[in-house]
């Protein structure tokens, strides 16, 4: 768990004051993702991600399919984040409905991606170790196997089950997906807090959220907030396993940044114990 707890990957979201909270409590060896909202579009990701990239971060800017107009506008993407110097995105299909253009999924960005010569080393999609309320789970799958050629690796949505987890790793594997997996885990957070975060991130956009996340709202307004600790002690096995061929974590931080690198640098003292 130690070495997972070392390649973490910090997922935020471009708010007015991320930068500054990147910068205060992020140390530059941690990957730092960059979201993007239908309600905002693509330039506060694209934004920010170049801001941190100048500081010397190693950062991944989400490119969903949904925010792109056309090829046009995705090559203008490509352009300006290789100037920038970044060579990793990540590409969800994204939520935005209607979508802003001609893609509606994230396998013919890909697709496009590679006929423009892969400009970025490392390309990243979004596995499904729950049910998403659209997808059928057998389609997700497929999906993935779909997307192999042309990504490079998965990091997985939220999950609050070991059980669920374990069994998702095992799934993808048997079907000879051999990409490695970051694991997506919810940093801690206080119910008060990600009520503010909804708030910034727009109205429409944050009924979607509470909506669409009932059990995770539930789990983060218990006493005290929500805290990782009890799901990575019950899913170690699962994520240490060799088969499993888990890369890191990738760490929601829902924009509370130093506390959830406090957090992690807790877990790394108290197994350096141990």
């Amino acid at each position: 768990m130690r070495t997972l707890l070392k390649s973490v990957r910090y997922e935020v979201l471009p708010t007015k004051s991320t930068q500054d909270k990147v910068l205060a409590n992020v140390p530059r060896d941690v990957v730092v993702t960059v979201t993007a909202s239908p309600v905002k579009g693509l330039e506060p990701t694209l934004d920010l991600a170049t801001r941190l990239a100048a500081h010397g971060y190693r950062v991944v800017p989400h490119v969903p399919a949904r925010l792109l107009r056309d090829d046009a506008h995705l090559a203008d993407v490509v352009g300006r984040l290789r100037a920038a110097g970044i060579d990793d995105i990540f590409v969800p299909a994204g939520d935005a409905d209607p979508p802003a253009g001609t893609y509606h999924g994230a396998l013919p960005v890909l697709r496009r991606l590679s006929e423009l010569g892969s400009p970025f080393t490392h390309i990243g999609i979004t596995g499904y170790p729950e049910s998403h309320p659209l997808i059928d789970d057998d389609v997700i799958v497929q999906s993935m196997w779909d997307k192999r050629a042309h990504a490079t690796y998965i990091v997985s949505n939220l999950c609050f089950d070991p059980r669920v987890l374990g069994d998702w790793l095992v799934r993808v594997r048997r079907r000879d997906i051999v990409l490695p997996v970051h694991v997506g885990v919810a940093g801690p957070v206080e119910r008060a807090k990600l009520l503010a975060m909804a708030t910034k991130i727009g109205v429409g956009e944050s009924a979607r959220f509470l909506a669409g996340h009932a059990s995770w709202f539930l789990r983060f307004a218990a006493p005290g907030g929500y805290s990782p600790d009890q799901l990575l002690r019950r899913s170690a096995d699962a994520l240490t396993a060799p088969s499993a061929a888990v890369a890191g974590l990738h760490l929601f931080t829902f924009n509370q940044i130093a506390e959830t690198e406090r957090w992690r640098r807790g877990m790394l003292e108290r197994l350096d114990g141990c």
